[in-house]
């Protein structure tokens, strides 16, 4: 390897390549070093001209995209005369004739590719990503006549609802969704049968659950090393500002990615707290950029219904950018409107911005898939010419296109208060009692109107401020709850 030493980190990372199981799951949380010690693995068999490697991505996005898989494997495979080509399928060769490849799975009938494949090892890079039955069929591929007994290797991130956190629950705290760390790195033994896993803490205790069914050497050796950004000092000290980045996320992505909890889920509560928040008399002079959003819901009001049994509203959010860094929301709409009044609504609110702030405001509003919401959208850059508009399709769920907005709300962990002023204003406790009960409550118009203007405003980066006589607010907006 030409005098060349490469070597993984203390701690976990060198737990996870000295590991003797078959299957080894390396991470739980974000900066761990999960990849590079993916990408490292392989090393040990350059000098076997028969052995060969496939760590697979769900999509190939995934392995080209920038920082990604292939990018990363440039920081280690040139240093030990690593040659290597994209096409047909990218691949790494060395000296021997070993080779790495690069390969992704995004369907489930992808597995079917391998048929017939001899696999010396397999590596999953983010392993929540794969289905249950791709991870099990591949392992019918794990096998080996080079001279090495077949073994995997896989890193992920936490995921309540996959099915790699029941599978690895034996080295997770179930109350609190911690890894447990006298549990990381110790060795279990399992075997899947008709579809249930038979687990015991010798091979032979793992036949006994299967009531011999199974033989002693279809027994599998697996575990689970968790580890954090903190073990990761190379990155630490590299990009020092990655730690800040993770505690600046929404409380549940912190939970996960900072903190490696397996056990949290999107609940009431954890997305936005009203004491958070700065509340102001007055629109600042400072704000460089405004965005109004709108969640479009063109049905009309059923008559003797209760509210929260009635149809869906039409909401939008005035929200702005500061020259500070910070957002304030400035003016909320929220009413239930048949489909002519919603068109109205869109178009009186925007000639009001136009003379109230003095320059245009940016217009975004979502659209929906389908032909409807092409025609929908066509219909609204029609009424609305002369003012700044930008319809898009959605893209992620509800939950995912808040997050940004939410982790403003609620700042830094440790942090006294969030990144965002609210206005003082008759709307402030239904739209601070939406987001409190968010994602479980029925309706979400405010919240994903709200997700839709930070989204669109962080995308902006430089507009005139309005005149100061447009910093007035009007709190008795006709169109307000």
């Amino acid at each position: 390897m030409n005098g060349i030493i490469l070597k993984p980190q203390q701690g976990p990372q060198e737990m996870f390549l000295s590991s003797p199981a078959d299957i080894c799951i390396y991470g739980g949380a974000a900066g761990g070093g999960k990849t590079y010690g993916l990408l490292l693995e392989p090393l040990r068999h350059l000098e076997n001209s028969e052995f060969g490697a496939v760590i697979f991505r769900k999509n190939s996005n995934q392995i080209f995209s920038e920082g990604g898989l292939w990018d990363t494997s440039y920081k280690v495979y040139p240093l030990v005369n690593g040659d290597p080509k994209k096409t047909p399928s990218p691949m790494w060769t060395f000296d021997s004739g070993a080779k790495v490849t690069f390969a992704h799975m995004d369907r489930e009938k992808d597995v079917l590719k391998w048929q017939g494949s001899q696999i010396a090892l397999i590596g999953f890079d983010e392993l929540t990503h794969f289905s249950k039955n791709q991870f099990f069929y591949m392992l019918s591929r794990n096998r080996s006549t080079c001279g090495i007994r077949p073994y995997v290797r896989a890193t992920c991130n936490p995921d309540c609802d996959s099915w790699v956190a029941e599978f690895i629950s034996w080295w997770i705290d179930q109350e609190t969704g911690y890894p447990i760390p006298e549990r990381s790195g110790v060795i279990r033994f399992m075997t899947q049968l008709n579809d249930t896993l038979y687990w015991g803490a010798t091979p032979s205790e793992v036949v006994e659950q299967a009531m011999g069914q199974m033989a002693i050497e279809d027994v599998k050796s697996v575990t689970f090393i968790a580890s954090k950004l903190t073990d990761n000092k190379i990155l630490m000290e590299n990009d020092p500002g990655y730690m800040a980045n993770l505690k600046a996320l929404s409380t549940v992505e912190r939970e996960r990615l900072l903190e490696g909890n397996w056990k949290i889920r999107p609940a009431a509560g954890l997305y936005f707290h009203r004491a958070r928040v700065n509340m102001l008399e007055e629109i600042p002079t400072d704000v460089f950029a405004w965005v109004r959003a709108w969640d479009l819901a063109a049905t009309e009001d059923r008559k003797g219904t209760r509210p929260e049994d009635g149809p869906a509203y039409t909401a939008c959010v005035l929200m702005g950018k500061r020259k500070n860094g910070r957002y304030i929301v400035a003016d909320v709409i929220n009413r239930r409107m048949n489909s002519s009044d919603v068109r109205r609504t869109v178009l009186n609110t925007a000639i009001l911005d136009k003379a109230k702030y003095g320059r245009k405001v940016r217009i975004r509003m979502n659209q929906d898939p389908g032909q409807a919401g092409k025609d929908q959208a066509e219909q609204y850059l029609k009424l609305l010419q002369g003012f700044s508009v930008n319809i898009e399709r959605e893209s992620g769920d509800k939950v995912t296109r808040f997050e940004p907005f939410s982790a403003q709300a609620l700042g830094i962990s440790g942090s006294e208060a969030g990144n965002v002023d609210i206005l003082i204003a008759p709307w402030n406790d239904a739209y601070f009692s939406q987001f409190e009960s968010f994602p479980d409550s029925r309706f979400k118009d405010m919240a994903d109107a709200s997700g839709t203007a930070f989204n669109e405003l962080s995308n902006i980066k430089n507009l005139s401020l309005p005149p100061g006589t447009a910093m007035t607010a009007d709190r008795a907006s006709p169109w307000s709850i």
